[in-house]
């Protein structure tokens, strides 16, 4: 995954969110934090993962893969407000929890970076965001490619007033 250029195209996304909308004189950082945090919440649910009450399936694959890159492209604005993007994305993450613990992990992450940001705590989110892509059975080739064809639709709805 070439993760450099995901930055840019988020970048360039972002841009234009800020100009069509006269953001320039708002700090974003914490409504960006929200953002992902319900990003994975709306994730979780489509994997029903922690609903140990119900019987009913998890959502079609399809639906679940757009959930996770939609919360990618929170991940990337995360890191580019905080201006760490200089990390590395690897081609295998261990997967050593119970997808409810893996979610719960990323979340705490997220937190940590609201209350002590640094490069450490934003590759340490990447990280386990990406072992969660990976826990659900997404590859790399996968994901980036879910995330062009988003990123495509998320500038259709900017253009459409969305």
């Amino acid at each position: 995954m070439e993760i450099h250029n995901l930055f840019a195209i988020q970048k360039e996304l972002n841009d234009r969110i800020i100009q069509e909308h006269d953001l320039f004189d708002y700090h974003l950082f914490k409504d960006q934090l929200l953002a992902f945090t319900v990003e994975i919440g709306e994730l979780a649910n489509e994997t029903r993962c922690f609903k140990y009450w119900s019987k009913k399936a998890a959502s079609k694959r399809a639906v679940i893969l757009e959930e996770y890159v939609d919360g990618l492209h929170f991940v990337l604005t995360l890191g580019l407000s905080l201006n760490f993007t200089s990390i590395t994305v690897k081609e295998e993450y261990p997967q050593v929890r119970h997808t409810t613990e893996q979610f719960l992990l990323i979340i705490k992450q997220a937190l940590e970076l609201d209350t002590a940001p640094s490069q450490e705590a934003f590759q340490l989110l990447v990280d386990e965001f990406f072992t969660l892509g990976q826990q659900l059975g997404f590859s790399m080739e996968e994901i980036e490619k879910a995330y062009l064809e988003k990123n495509k639709v998320n500038h259709q709805r900017q253009d459409n007033g969305y």
